[in-house]
């Protein structure tokens, strides 16, 4: 998959023994890192859509820390080179792995697990309660050329 201009991810490396699991999520220290505003965690539902969303200034870290995840991007950003572009990842307890989404991006996930899935998110800025950085969309019911729906093929 070519990803949309901005967009990175990183496969983290999980280290299971008999006591359970530990993997680094986001260090100050490795190119990813740009600037800490907070870290939150979500939860979602088997079959619930959480999108679309975008931000005008923060840069979300996402990684999904239990269950599954299908996280869905979309480039709507006039004058860049991947305009028109969807960027699709799985990624949870299965796969692990950490996805960067540029401001301006389009985002949103399913959770595809029982009972729930858990995702955090590193954004480079802090939630203004007052005058949140957040533009939204319905999930479903948009110009996004994107169907939730499950594909069985």
């Amino acid at each position: 998959m070519t990803l949309i201009k901005g967009v990175r991810s990183k496969t983290l490396k999980v280290i299971p023994d008999e006591r359970g699991r530990l993997f680094e999520i986001l260090r100050r220290d490795e190119p990813m890192f740009s600037k800490f505003g907070q870290v939150y965690c979500t939860s979602v539902e088997a079959g619930v859509v959480k999108g679309w969303h975008y931000h005008k200034k923060q840069i979300d870290n996402f990684v999904c820390v239990a269950g599954m995840i299908k996280l869905v991007l979309y480039d709507s950003r006039p004058g860049s080179p991947t305009k028109g572009q969807i960027n699709e990842f799985f990624m949870g307890t299965h796969h692990q792995l950490l996805v960067q989404i540029p401001a301006k991006v389009y985002h949103g996930f399913k959770g595809l697990s029982q009972p729930e899935a858990i995702v955090i998110n590193v954004p480079t800025e802090p939630y203004h309660h007052g005058k949140p950085d957040e533009y939204r969309l319905d999930p479903h019911q948009n110009d996004i050329p994107y169907n939730w729906a499950r594909q069985d093929t």
